[in-house]
């Protein structure tokens, strides 16, 4: 497996058979756990095809795993991410964490996509728990 992300709110894995492998620690590991899958399964029945899809949860280990999105980006021009973040709107969920970390490429359909939605709020339902910034 391959080590994409690690640190103190979540180690990430993509696995051999492309699938990603999302474990959430830290503070409010839970509640950012259950707001990713919130999010992602109404991005889902919402029909949003620019978003990782959940294949399977581990409540009790605050794991899941979802499809691969692609491969981060390292550039990208200001107008071109506000206008990614502001589609995923209007499917009623706004990212809250609109960095270019959070952007991915999809070489299969040439598809700019979005990742991590621990944070994220559904425009029309509750507001996510804000976890505290982490120290450094």
């Amino acid at each position: 497996m391959e080590e994409a992300k690690d640190t103190r709110r979540a180690l990430v894995h993509i696995g051999y058979d492309g699938r990603v492998y999302k474990t959430f620690r830290g503070h409010m590991a839970r509640e950012r756990f259950e707001n990713e899958i919130r999010i992602l399964r109404h991005l889902e029945a919402r029909g949003c095809e620019f978003v990782p899809k959940v294949l399977e949860t581990d409540p009790e280990n605050l794991k899941m795993i979802t499809t691969n999105c692609g491969s981060r980006v390292d550039h990208m021009k200001e107008d071109r991410m506000k206008e990614l973040f502001a589609e995923l709107e209007q499917y009623g969920v706004r990212h809250d964490d609109p960095f270019l970390r959070n952007i991915t490429y999809r070489f299969s359909d040439g598809r700019f996509c979005i990742i991590d939605f621990e944070l994220a709020t559904l425009l029309d339902g509750p507001p996510p728990p804000q976890p505290l910034p982490d120290a450094h």
